[in-house]
């Protein structure tokens, strides 16, 4: 297609989103992509343009306490930014995924909230178009010292997939516009006016995560290192295990040595079973990132706006409706920007800094004793799990029709979750409802293959294979 055919396909999105009041470069940046999809640049990263990274190209946390000092002293400069865009459309809920409650009866911004005072440093939420209005109400209803300061994600119009042009859906507007990604948090700060504000109060370094990790905190050693170093951009990486395979992974572009991040959209569906492998690729993203606000600043004034790989999302237009029109979202990731900063650098954390919690499955372990808090309210491993002590995580499997989403999994743990601290695995098939004090041990299936529901009764030990 040519250059005149685009500009014309391009003229329905510029006006709608002038519609929006979308700042310039938003507007820049969406055209952007959208000639490289119209063009069939799929963003796409093949084994022959990277290389693995060596042991020795990345740091050890546990390498960094000498560094403590320093990042305490970095407090006042520093602020954490959450990424709190997601509504848990998977998991069932409605509203911000921030305000479910995960631990102890708190939501994660009651305890993201609780962190953020016992460390000192600033506070900065961004919002998307969805989760805004929801989360400033829980804020406000929050008892905190703190005020944190908000900023909002931008939006892009969804493209219909037959014809390119802008979709469109009368009954709900709100459907046409999706969030860029989280890889949007850079234009967002820059357009809000937000990272000058920062930059005006003395704020230099920020520390960036997703809403539902709660095992991201602002780390004092961490945080010196990266200061003392006077890095640009710091990505957390952990090592793989097998349930990690679909997470984006750390390598190196052969021509230059940058570090870069490969998703899994990003990769080949001929290279996808390599991609999966725990290794060479053996690091992975854990989407919690520090970035030097002065080198982000340095980039938009160079580039005027920042260009990070293409990520073509294939979606429904109305994502609850498999029949309404296919659309395409085009989204970028935060951690992809690793490649555009000449002072980069990768550590390696232990999974104690990656507990998410992405599906009801991750929520039920996270509820349970497996994890507790400080009282600093950082979140780690009981101490009082044996199990398997190199095995970090549980594995955890329940039946996606009765447990995938949130009202049908909280009636199936009405009265409190298992105890599942000397548990290694879980794997629940059917319809079970476990009633107080239920204690599981080891590695347990439990299978009901009646239509009727199956009760677990108080105060029930579970250490073997039940078939109810």
């Amino acid at each position: 297609m040519n250059d005149s055919k685009i500009a014309e396909k391009l003229h329905g999105f510029i006006a709608k989103m002038r519609q929006e009041n979308l700042d310039d470069i938003v507007i820049e940046t969406f055209c952007h992509y959208y000639n490289q999809a119209l063009k069939g640049e799929t963003g796409l990263i093949y084994d022959s343009d990277i290389e693995p990274v060596d042991l020795d190209e990345i740091q050890e946390r546990g390498n960094l306490d000498i560094y403590q000092e320093q990042g305490e002293s970095a407090y006042k400069n520093t602020v954490r930014i959450v990424l709190n865009g997601g509504l848990g459309t998977s998991m069932g809920l409605t509203g911000p995924k921030s305000l479910l409650k995960v631990k102890d009866g708190q939501s994660f911004l009651d305890i993201i909230m609780k962190q953020a005072e016992n460390s000192h440093v600033n506070l900065l939420f961004m919002n998307s178009f969805s989760t805004h209005k929801d989360t400033l109400a829980a804020l406000d209803r929050i008892d905190s010292p703190l005020k944190p300061e908000t900023f909002r994600q931008n939006k892009y119009p969804k493209v219909l997939q037959k014809n390119f042009a802008p979709a469109s859906w009368p009954p709900n507007p709100k459907l046409e516009w999706n969030p860029p990604g989280h890889g949007d948090v850079y234009t967002a700060l820059y357009t809000s006016g937000m990272l000058h504000r920062l930059m005006a109060k003395n704020i230099k370094y920020a520390f960036i995560s997703n809403s539902d990790n709660l095992g991201a905190r602002v780390d004092a050693s961490l945080l010196g290192y990266f200061t003392k170093k006077e890095i640009s951009f710091m990505m957390e990486v952990a090592e793989k295990t097998p349930s990690d395979v679909k997470g984006g992974h750390l390598a190196k572009i052969k021509k230059n040595g940058r570090f870069i991040l490969r998703e899994a959209a990003q990769c080949p569906k001929k290279e996808i079973l390599a991609f999966q492998k725990i290794g060479p690729y053996r690091y992975f993203n854990t989407n919690s990132i520090w970035i030097n606000l002065n080198s982000l600043d340095k980039i938009f004034k160079k580039n005027n706006k920042i260009l990070l790989p293409l990520i073509l999302n294939s979606k429904t237009l109305n994502p609850r409706d498999e029949n309404s029109p296919p659309v395409y979202q085009f989204e970028t990731a935060m951690g992809a920007a690793i490649s555009l900063f000449a002072k980069a650098a990768a550590v390696r954390v232990p999974r104690s800094r990656f507990f998410p919690v992405k599906t009801c499955n991750d929520l039920l372990a996270m509820r349970s004793d497996c994890f507790v808090f400080t009282e600093k309210k950082d979140l780690r491993m009981n101490p009082e799990r044996k199990i398997n002590q190199k095995q970090e995580t549980i594995r955890i499997k329940l039946d996606p029709k009765f447990y995938g989403k949130i009202d049908d999994f909280d009636k199936r743990f009405a009265n409190g979750v298992p105890s599942l601290v000397d548990c290694y695995s879980l794997s629940i098939e059917g319809d079970v409802l476990f009633e107080k004090d239920v204690r599981i041990k080891g590695s347990v299936t439990i299978k009901n293959s009646q239509p009727l529901q199956a009760v677990i009764r108080e105060g029930t030990v579970i250490d073997q294979d039940l078939v109810l």
